[in-house]
This record gives C-alpha cells, sequence and structure tokens, in this order.
C-alpha cells in the first residue's frame, strides 16, 4: 500500500504517567476524546482495530479484548478486530485501519491499549518476553550473565549487545547515548501526557543504575501503561481539507534471515520507495527508541543519518525541538514519553498529527509539516519481529 488517501480526523492519548486506571477506562477515555476531536458519533464508526499485547497474562482478558472493553462505548455493531503484535500492535491497528478506511464508506477507529502495572514485576517481565519464539527465549535465559545484566531482563541484554555493536563498529560513545537519553527526558519534561515530567543531565544519565551492560535505567524504556487512539476517514469520507494525511503505510515482517538493523534498513528502502520521499523530506520522526542507544542505531539503520553521524549530532543538539533540522521524538519517545507496548504506534502517529496541527504547546516544532514513525514489535531470532512505518503530511490547506 503506497500513497492512501486518509484523512486523521481526531486523536486521543492518556496521561502515560498514570497508573491507577483500568483497561476499559484507558480505552473508554481515548475513544471518545478521538471521536470527540473529530466530530463524530460513536455510532458512526464503521470498523474498530484493537492493538494490545499483554492482558492474556496480566489482566485475564486473552480474547475479545477490544469487545470486552468497548462495549459499553455506544458503537452499535461496528465490527471490532483484535491485533497482538508485541511493542508493534498499535501501527499493525493502524496498518489495518488505514487500509480499511480506503474502502470503508464510514470512519475507521484504530485503538492501543497497555497495561503493565499489575503488581508483579516478574509477571510484566514475562508478558514484554513473549514477543519472542519460546525457544529463543530459553536460550537467551541460559546465556545471560548476571553480572552484567543485574535486571534480568533478555531484551535489555540484546539491546546492549546492539549498543556495543554500534560502538564498535560506528564510533559511538557512551555519553552520545546518554544524550540520547537526556534529549528524550527533555522533550517529555515538555509533554503533559508523557510519562517522564522532568529533565535530566547526561551525568545523571551515566549515574543512574546499571540495566545490562553499557544500558543505565535512565537509557532505557519503562513499564508503561496507555492508551491512544486515532480516527480515519478515506475518500467515501467527508473529511476537512485541513486534516492531516497518512500519505504512506509499510508493513514488513522478519523470519529470522536477517540482523533487526538490516530488518530496519529493509522496511526502509521500500517506505522510500512507497512513499515517494526520502529521508531527508521529513521535518520530524518519532522511532522505537526502546533504549536511547537504539536511537541511535535506527536512525542510521533508516537512513536519516550515515553510519557514525547520529551520535554526534544527538550529542551536539541537532535533532532536538529547537535546532533547525530533523527533530527526534519530539513526544519523549519510549525513553521519555512511555513505552505501552499495544499502544505505541499509535501513540507516535498521535504526536505527528499533534505537532502538524499546531497542538503541541511547549515541545511545539516550528513549521512542522511532515512526519515519520516507525515502530517495531517482537524479536525473531535475532530479527525484527514486524516494522510498522507510516507518514503523515499536512492538508492541502494547513
Amino acid at each position: 500500500m503506497s500513497a492512501p488517501d486518509v484523512a486523521i480526523l481526531g486523536t486521543g492519548m492518556t496521561d502515560m504517567s498514570r497508573r491507577d486506571l483500568a483497561l476499559d477506562t484507558m480505552a473508554y477515555e481515548v475513544v471518545h476524546e478521538a471521536l470527540d476531536d473529530a466530530g463524530i458519533s460513536p455510532h458512526e464508526l464503521g470498523l474498530v482495530i484493537v492493538g494490545n499485547a499483554m492482558a492474556g497474562r496480566l489482566s485475564d482478558q486473552g480474547c475479545v479484548r477490544g469487545q470486552t472493553w468497548l462495549r459499553k462505548a455506544g458503537l452499535n455493531e461496528a465490527a471490532i478486530i483484535n491485533v497482538d503484535n508485541s511493542c508493534a500492535g498499535g501501527s499493525s491497528a493502524l496498518h489495518l485501519a488505514t487500509m480499511a478506511a480506503t474502502v470503508q464508506d464510514r470512519p475507521v477507529l484504530a485503538l492501543g491499549v497497555e497495561k503493565m502495572w499489575t503488581g508483579s514485576r516478574a509477571e510484566t517481565i514475562a508478558g514484554i518476553e513473549d514477543g519472542l519464539p519460546a525457544e529463543y527465549r530459553y536460550d537467551l535465559h541460559e546465556r545471560r550473565h548476571e553480572d552484567d545484566n543485574p535486571a534480568g531482563s533478555i531484551l535489555m541484554g540484546l539491546n546492549n549487545s546492539w549498543a556495543q555493536r554500534l560502538m564498535a563498529e560506528v564510533g559511538a560513545t557512551v555519553r552520545q547515548i546518554a544524550a540520547a537519553a537526556a534529549k528524550a527526558f527533555n522533550h517529555a519534561s515538555r509533554n503533559p501526557l508523557a510519562q517522564f515530567q522532568r529533565s535530566v543531565t547526561v551525568d545523571e544519565v551515566l549515574a543512574s543504575p546499571q540495566v545490562a551492560g553499557v544500558l543505565t535505567r535512565l537509557m532505557c524504556s519503562s513499564f508503561t501503561d496507555g492508551a491512544a487512539a486515532i480516527v480515519l476517514g478515506g475518500p467515501s469520507v467527508r473529511t476537512p481539507a485541513t486534516a492531516p494525511r497518512i500519505i504512506g503505510s509499510v508493513a514488513r515482517s522478519g523470519n529470522g534471515l536477517l540482523d533487526y538493523h538490516d530488518r530496519l534498513t529493509q522496511a526502509a528502502e521500500s517506505a522510500w520507495e512507497a512513499f515517494g520521499l526520502g529521508p531527508q523530506e521529513f521535518d520530524l520522526v518519532e522511532l522505537h527508541d526502546a533504549t536511547a542507544a537504539e536511537e541511535l542505531y535506527a536512525l542510521e539503520s533508516l537512513g536519516f543519518f550515515a553510519p557514525g553521524e547520529a551520535g554526534p549530532a544527538t550529542e551536539a543538539g541537532a535533532t532536538g525541538i529547537d535546532s533547525p533540522g530533523l527533530v527526534v521524538n519530539s513526544s519523549g519517545g519510549l525513553v521519555g514519553r512511555g513505552h505501552p507496548l499495544g499502544a505505541t504506534g499509535l501513540a507516535q502517529v498521535v504526536e505527528l498529527a499533534t505537532q502538524i496541527r499546531g497542538r503541541a504547546g511547549a515541545r511545539q516544532v516550528a513549521g512542522a509539516r511532515t512526519g515519520i514513525a516507525v515502530n517495531t514489535g517482537g524479536i525473531i531470532y535475532g530479527d525484527a519481529g514486524f516494522v510498522g512505518i507510516h507518514a503523515v503530511r499536512a492538508g492541502s490547506a494547513a
């Protein structure tokens, strides 16, 4: 799917600093916020697609999750389809919703919702690790060295191995990684819906507790409760000319035959061809920074920077909100805004739409008209399980 004509009619997102909301409360809240923003009633929706990863393990709701959480939302008989794609449930739901909107004669809603704080850290870690094949997961646990991975997270162990590779191959430094984290917290401190509402210094990032290898606590995304929703209108739905538009939606899945970052490169090359745009033509990128090191690696793998250039640019402040060039994760990203697995991909696009509509307040990027979101989910024997890429552009009269 290369050139959809799909308008973003409305968006909604929860305050990701909260841990007290139930799944149905979060889902109801963001759906109605997005519908109110779009100016439509719940019964006008033609289709709802819901992304969630962990409710089967953590909340005793293995199936019909969307139907359960939205039963009081007034949707009447709109079909609800549930999607599980680990950390990429949100972008998976949006990809399907974008395709559906091109042929639907009514608006389509994409919803992502996740509750990760349930009282058991071990169960939450296990739920996150469900995004790996069982045999691969067991092998990684067998090979984990406790002294170098005190947090006990095999996924952070993988991220540390990637960070080490980035440092060895292109000369990235731990201080550059810490600078990416400090930028994330700075951006999040300007975002009233972000999980973290404070700025930190590079030295504070470096001094925070070790998680795995070179990665410290403040370099890593945290457990997050949250939800995000987007209402879409296709060609058969009357839409305002000023509404931001999804101009491209590309999805790819890995099978263990490529390295994770080679899969990112492959998916990005497909996206540039499909969108008819290159990485240099975007004002904003929201990317999947499960760790601050991953931000640097992904920027280079996706083609926004040449190998070895993302770290120095980040340390120099060239990717921050107030810089004249590409702004990276104006929301605060996964490190700062938070990473509620099944909602993250949608939260990224909510941020792009908010920026393009000029509604981002203290974090507003001047002149933002084009943005791209990159969300990944699952690790399949070192490969990315899913890569979802969405491009958003300002409306014609914006």
